[in-house]
């Protein structure tokens, strides 16, 4: 959700009153509450024509869609708890969702990264890769931040060559975290983990400590190693992405961030960046890089990863497609 959106839904939840807020609230996701709740503490100076046209438009999205296929999880466990009671469908929610109550995980989501990392940082390394692939992957990649640097690498590189959990492991779940996943004998083996996986938290990472776990991993396999940084999208790899992407993704990106993070972008991406927007705008952003003065490798590197941010999150959408393969380069 863009920032336009998020405005739109914040100004639409206070419109709502405090209990239907509140009951929207229950359905939504730990990132999407902290987004929301931060725009409603920041909103001021509300027009009522604004209200009005948020209403409006929620009304016209909502009369066009049907609940059929919406949150069909939820469905599912309500009708079966229902018709068979808790314990008779607690087995059945299993076999049919795949994987079974995911209790403990949602609560770990709503935890800050320093506090998750203080609570598994002396379980084994295999535990902590276990726990941190049902985390979202930037929320993983700070939790690894925050470790040793030989924990950091030793979880990492038993990310990247997992590639399902078994029934023991969620069991030892259980133990380190109360109910984090089904300890049940009929826990069928859920695909998680693997090089994509830890390819997707190394680049949430800050460059060197990228860098550290990549060479780890090269000791322990350096084939390996070059299947982790394949599948590694770095900021340079945006040349690879055609130009309706491109203006797909200017759209999700403020301007000061984009200044900041093209100042350690190759030309190449420059020039098409340029190419996809107006005239104007491309003058502009050039005259503004051009007279931005130096800046720390450090926030360049910040404000790329947020920009692959709204890249992925586009990605996972359908609305773009990923492509290449590159590495990350020193300024």
């Amino acid at each position: 959700m863009d920032d336009d959106g998020i405005k739109k839904s914040a100004i639409l939840l206070m419109s709502l009153g405090e209990t239907e807020a509140a009951n929207v609230f229950k359905y939504l996701s730990p990132k999407e509450v902290q987004k929301l709740g931060s725009a409603m503490s920041t909103l001021n100076n509300v027009t009522r024509n604004e209200i009005e046209n948020v209403l409006n438009e929620f009304n016209k999205e909502a009369s066009e869609k049907t609940a059929l296929g919406d949150d069909s999880n939820a469905y599912i466990r309500k009708v079966l708890t229902n018709a068979l009671g808790d314990e008779k469908a607690a087995n059945l929610i299993d076999r049919i969702l795949h994987g079974g109550d995911t209790s403990g995980i949602e609560s770990l989501k709503w935890m800050d990264a320093p506090s998750i990392a203080e609570l598994i940082k002396n379980e084994h390394p295999q535990i902590i890769a276990t726990i941190l692939v049902h985390l979202e992957r930037d929320q993983a990649s700070e939790i690894l931040s925050l470790f040793t640097e030989r924990l950091r690498n030793d979880t990492l590189l038993r990310i990247a060559t997992l590639d399902s959990i078994q029934p023991d492991a969620l069991r030892d779940l259980n133990d380190v975290l109360i109910k984090l996943m089904s300890g049940s004998n009929n826990v069928r083996k859920a695909p998680m983990g693997g090089v994509r996986t830890a390819a997707e938290i190394l680049n949430f990472m800050p460059t060197v400590q990228e860098s550290c776990v990549i060479d780890n991993v090269k000791q322990y396999d350096d084939d390996l190693a070059q299947q982790i940084m394949d599948q590694m999208f770095v900021f340079d790899n945006l040349i690879d992405i055609d130009d309706h992407g491109i203006q797909l993704i200017l759209r999700e990106v403020q301007s000061e961030s984009l200044i900041v993070a093209l100042k350690g972008a190759q030309e190449g991406l420059r020039e098409k960046i340029f190419k996809n927007m107006s005239k104007r705008a491309a003058e502009a952003l050039k005259e503004d890089l051009e007279s931005k003065g130096p800046v720390r490798v450090s926030e360049v590197e910040a404000e790329q990863k947020e920009i692959l941010k709204a890249v992925r999150q586009l990605a996972d959408d359908g609305q773009i497609v990923l492509g290449g393969k590159g590495e990350d380069s020193f300024l």
